[in-house]
């Protein structure tokens, strides 16, 4: 079982060489004669089944090894090895000499090996340190021994492809798409090692429908006026492939033609009120964990999203791979971006050195995919509130709005998603776990007030405790439902329970309706799309089997696309 595809079909080459497969592994610290006693299947994690190993206890140092090829071809220029991405430390070695170090799980890195490798077989190893104890943004991996509420397996290691490809000495670096208000022209910014004549070419369903042509010094931007627009929007993924060239380099890409913002309240896509019908999705699989088993799973998973009325997912407390976004490119599937900052103390002002390192690498790597709708670098950044002895130090959830802004200022950003925010944000967005009829009463406080007086990240009573919420910024019910549902002999978990299909249909329908009609809402995401290990509250199960008889799901899926009162 191996993922060869390519990992990111908006950076490809064709000297893509896949590197997944087969590794030797040792569950121990690095040493230069470690001695390997197990194989592990990579792109997938020791804990996970499809990984060949299974080893669910702490996995806090491990260490893979293989050797690969190396033709004199693959030296004429640079030799570049990539991971897309490996949690949490990784020190890579080749042929026993110390290459490069990454710290976060979450982006992908590289290293040009050329210096260290010759022709032949050479040895390449990987040594990591992984502890979700420690104050490192680790998502919902469990700090405890096991599973439990809404903390799972942990995913230890390399669990994204892992590729080798050839580059010239100088090549093209980055690339980005910046979709003009004309609606006309796209603004292409080209990154290079060295100096060249670079060409891009846009195409649309094969045909070539813009071009441009001149030197580039490091980095250069061109406008190119496309003769076609077809807009990127819901349900319609409409996409441009793109073909640069720099010198002797060449890097096939895509964009989509959209612009997202808020006029008001209302989340705008191309000048067209949309509403948000979002459901979470965490990117969980039972025989993987961390990593799908083929890229398909992706693109079956946006389907049954899609057919309960779903138009979107927030993609939560992981970041995942670039191949999913690609699928939701296609699809016209919209999401919310957001970092796995839970195992961070943001508390702590020491710890945001660790998180705008890692998140400025996943805003500049992802930042060409349409799909992605919002920022969201922070997920409840308010636990411990009630601890006198906690003096909590706002600058933090502050400095990430203002990071994220300062990397991406086309998108929206929610500062800390979950209705403790700070100065600054984009959205007040909510988390909302109650029952059907405390939901409508809540919402009707909404209908009937200009002022939301729930706390903020500072202390209660303060000064700016309503500063956000008297100014008319966009709400949205970011989190709610999360109502488990699950056989009577099954030890679930769920923020809440109900007893029967009959009245699990009956509650959706009653809070889902109350968001749709109210008019200052912007958008909704239910709690969850699938069930993940002991949390049972999805609406598929982790097998992403249908919990629900299919008129159940008919009903819930004309509720979810119903026209809502702010797009009227």
């Amino acid at each position: 079982m191996s993922r060869n595809e390519h990992p990111n079909p908006q950076f490809q080459r064709r000297s893509y060489m896949c590197l997944n497969g087969a590794w030797d592994f040792a569950k121990c610290l690095y040493t230069s004669d470690v001695e390997f006693t197990q194989k592990i299947e990579v792109p997938f994690c020791p804990e996970s089944v499809l990984s060949g190993i299974g080893d669910r206890d702490y996995i806090t140092d491990c260490v893979y090894s293989r050797t690969v090829d190396v033709t004199a071809e693959d030296m004429r220029g640079r030799l570049v090895l990539h991971f897309g991405a490996v949690d949490y430390i990784a020190t890579v070695y080749v042929n026993g000499r110390r290459v490069t170090e990454h710290v976060g799980g979450y982006t992908a890195f590289e290293a040009d090996i050329t210096p260290y490798v010759f022709k032949g077989q050479n040895r390449i190893t990987v040594a990591v340190h992984d502890d979700v104890r420690e104050n490192i943004p680790s998502g919902k991996q469990s700090k405890k021994p096991d599973s439990h509420g809404c903390f799972y397996t942990r995913s230890t290691g390399i669990w994204q492809t892992v590729w080798l490809e050839r580059t010239p000495v100088n090549y093209i670096k980055s690339i980005k798409f910046y979709p003009q208000s004309d609606y006309k022209t796209v603004r292409v910014e080209l990154l290079t090692e060295g100096c060249g004549m670079a060409s891009i070419g846009v195409f649309l369903n094969g045909k070539r429908v813009g071009e441009a042509r001149g030197e580039v010094e490091y980095r250069h931007t061109f406008d190119i006026e496309l003769s076609e627009i077809a807009l990127w929007s819901v349900g319609e993924g409409n996409l441009y492939d793109v073909t640069a060239t720099f010198g002797e380099d060449e890097v096939q890409s895509y964009f989509g033609f959209r612009i997202a913002t808020y006029q008001g309240r209302k989340f705008m896509l191309n000048g067209k009120s949309v509403f948000q019908r979002l459901v979470l999705d965490q990117g969980y699989y039972a025989d993987g964990i961390y990593t799908a088993k083929d890229a398909a799973q992706f693109a079956h998973d946006i389907a049954l999203s899609k057919a309960l009325g779903f138009n979107g997912a927030r993609l939560h407390q992981k970041v995942f791979e670039q191949r999913f976004l690609y699928e939701c490119d296609k699809a016209g599937y919209l999401v919310w971006c957001e970092f796995p900052s839970w195992g961070m103390k943001c508390d702590d002002i020491k710890a945001l050195g660790v998180f705008v390192s890692q998140w400025s690498e996943v805003v500049e790597q992802y930042f060409n995919h349409p799909s992605i709708i919002t920022w969201c670098p922070l997920n409840e950044a308010w636990s411990d509130l009630d601890n006198a002895k906690l003096v909590r130090d706002v600058r933090f959830v502050e400095a990430a709005y203002n990071v994220t802004k300062s990397l991406d200022p086309t998108r929206p950003c929610v500062d800390a998603s979950g209705g403790y925010h700070g100065r600054y944000t984009d959205i007040f967005d909510f988390h909302n776990y109650h029952s059907g009829a405390e939901t409508v009463s809540y919402i009707e406080d909404i209908k009937n007030t200009d002022t939301l007086t729930m706390d903020t990240v500072y202390a209660p009573d303060s000064a700016q405790e309503q500063i956000l919420y008297d100014c008319g910024l966009p709400l949205n019910a970011s989190e709610y439902g999360g109502m488990l549902f699950a056989k009577s002999d099954d030890d679930g978990w769920g923020y809440r329970s109900v007893a029967s299909e009959e009245l699990f249909l009956a509650e959706y329908l009653q809070m889902t309706t109350a968001y749709l009609d109210c008019e200052k809402i912007s958008g909704f995401c239910y709690t969850q799309l699938y069930d993940v290990e002991q949390e049972q509250n999805g609406l598929y199960s982790y097998a992403r089997d249908k919990k629900f008889s299919d008129d159940a799901m008919r009903r819930i899926a004309e509720c979810n696309t119903r026209v809502a009162a702010i797009e009227k």
